[in-house]
């Protein structure tokens, strides 16, 4: 008897300690997404800002797809490369058609890297380039080539991430 009442009291104090860690947890915090080369709307959260349990019909019907990796697109000077811009991309399509998006990816990532390159060579990198007017010109070619090559389920395109390293 002596030597399982000192197990017996172990395993109390450690089913106490679980239920009182459980009952106490904090709720979880709500997410916020802000949108850095956006177009100055506030940023949206994810809470039900009304309090009525009803979700706003664009989230119902649309879903994002992140392109699966970054692309590098290098900003050539004169003679050589001056720097290397990284980026991610993803999109917004119509609800159901992630799939769809996936399939034609390596097609996207070709017309997506021209019209970057594009970019690129037009002096689009070079300066303040993610001021507004630039992130808005460049969007909306992403945008449009994106909708001839896979169609209107293309909604929009995001950009993600974006950095420029000098070399």
């Amino acid at each position: 008897m002596g030597k399982i009442l000192p197990v017996l009291l172990a395993l109390v104090g450690l089913g106490a300690g679980v239920g009182a860690g459980v009952m106490l947890r904090p709720a979880p915090e709500p997410t916020v997404v802000i949108d850095p080369c956006g177009d100055g709307t506030a940023p949206v959260s994810n809470t039900d800002p009304a309090g009525d349990g009803e979700v706003a019909e664009a989230d119902k019907t649309t879903e994002f797809v992140k392109i699966n990796n970054q692309f590098v697109i290098p900003v050539v000077g004169d003679t050589m490369v001056n720097a290397l811009v990284v980026m991610s991309i993803s999109l917004e399509v119509q609800q159901g058609q992630r799939e769809t998006v996936y399939l034609r990816e390596p097609k996207l990532r070709d017309v997506f890297l021209q019209v970057l390159f594009d970019h690129a060579n037009a002096g689009g990198f070079d300066g303040t380039f993610t001021a507004g007017p630039n992130m808005q010109a460049l969007r909306k070619a992403l945008t449009e080539t994106a909708q001839i090559t896979v169609g209107d389920i293309i909604r929009d395109v995001l950009i993600t991430d974006i950095a420029r390293q000098d070399i």
